[in-house]
């Protein structure tokens, strides 16, 4: 009987020491859609818009990568964004990540 005892209370003393060192984590809530707020107002393609028109809006690229892939899919990289085309038709453009603490560069080249 008493080495149940002794068995169930390392058991016990063992689980309390286990419970009482769990890690704690701050939970962050952000708005949906407010992660990029302090880009500011950085004006980037729109979905549909042909390969001339952005280097009529935006100048040249500093960098095109591609096309690969079935359907081609091409990326041009500006500073503040990049633009994935299907063919020569904007699909998508992304804001590139950027330090709190670097100047927004929102005039079109």
């Amino acid at each position: 009987m008493g080495n149940k005892q002794t068995a169930a209370s390392i058991v016990l003393t063992a689980t309390l020491i286990s419970l009482s060192l769990t890690s704690h984590a701050e939970t962050i809530l952000l708005p949906i859609a407010s992660q990029g707020d302090y880009l500011g107002d950085i004006k980037k393609p729109a979905k549909g818009q042909k390969q001339g028109q952005i280097v009529a809006q935006f100048g040249e690229p500093i960098q095109r990568s591609g096309p690969s892939g079935t359907p081609p899919i091409t990326r041009w990289d500006y500073g503040d964004f990049s633009i994935y085309f299907e063919s020569d038709v904007v699909i998508h453009s992304v804001l590139k990540h950027r330090r709190l603490n670097s100047p927004v560069n929102d005039e079109p080249k």
